[in-house]
């Protein structure tokens, strides 16, 4: 019992810290969804699972949910091929691979209002680094922030580069766990590099695939700040993904019960893709366990 004790007051201030700007604050939501708080008129009347049947039937807010299912299609497959990639290469057991491990973290503990920025100055028109780039080889300018076409795909192709740390550290540590014994195993049957990755590395990084996928995606339904720093939602509406709709829905229309509702449906979505994912490889996390 001692023992459980002091366990426990260790985690007490992370506990504390949840209680009170995790849990108290979604369940503050959830019961504001059920009413029609009205900030600026001062009244706030009970209308129950209402405002859940309101933005159901609203096309913007659909049409932000598509958006970041784009979103998510976009950049997590994508994101998560070039961690792994990344991974296999500083995995090695050379001088100076923890200077290089470093280096594609930076990305990822910096701050997101400046790596917009920076980002915002890739994708200039004229004088951005890739258009810069690209009229040495004939290509035209492209404005990627205010082009439908590829707003989305400019946000996607920045997230794979801001998301690479964490992805990549947590892939080193599913390869460096793959037992040695394995790759030793599939040398004397004459296995070569591809041979050992798609029949060794690859059924054993289920697990990591697994938790990358899962992490990867939540995030991905998160996405806010870079919306907010370079589109703004636009062009068209093509950026509106629901992170930052629930943030206009909440600070510039002031709905803030709406905001509430959309935050809870984007929680189920969420949930129901993480699961929908879990199933769909539950086949390899069974391999793996039988392993």
């Amino acid at each position: 019992m001692r023992k459980d004790r002091t366990g426990y007051l260790f985690i007490a201030p992370a506990l504390a810290h949840l209680a009170v700007f995790a849990a108290v604050p979604i369940l503050y939501a959830l019961w504001v969804s059920l009413f029609d708080w009205k900030i600026l008129k001062g009244t706030m009347p009970f209308v129950g699972l209402g405002k859940y049947g309101e933005v159901l039937q609203d096309p913007s807010f659909w049409n932000a949910m598509g958006n970041s299912l784009k979103f998510t299609l976009l950049s997590v497959p994508s994101g998560m091929a070039v961690a792994l990639l990344i991974a296999v290469l500083v995995a090695q057991q050379l001088r100076g691979m923890g200077l290089f491990r470093t280096l594609y973290y930076v990305p990822s503990v910096s701050s997101m209002v400046a790596v917009s920025m920076l980002w915002i100055y890739v994708y200039l028109p004229d004088n951005g680094l890739i258009n810069v780039t690209t009229k040495l080889f004939g290509f035209k300018s492209v404005d990627f922030l205010n082009d439908p076409w590829w707003a989305m795909s400019a946000l996607a192709f920045m997230s794979v580069w801001t998301g690479l740390g964490p992805r990549m550290i947590i892939y080193v540590a599913g390869l460096l766990g793959v037992p040695p014994v394995l790759y030793e195993a599939a040398e004397l049957d004459g296995a070569r590099p591809w041979a050992k990755f798609r029949h060794v590395t690859w059924p054993m990084l289920a697990p990591t695939n697994l938790f990358v996928l899962v992490t990867s995606t939540i995030a991905a339904f998160q996405l806010f700040t870079p919306v907010y720093m370079m589109t703004r939602g636009g062009p068209l509406d093509t950026t509106d993904v629901v992170g930052y709709h629930i943030y206009v829905e909440a600070w510039s229309k002031f709905h803030v019960s709406t905001a509430s509702a959309q935050s809870f449906l984007l929680l189920i979505v969420t949930a129901a893709v993480a699961m929908a994912q879990y199933r769909l490889m539950k086949s390899q996390l069974e391999g793996y366990s039988a392993s």
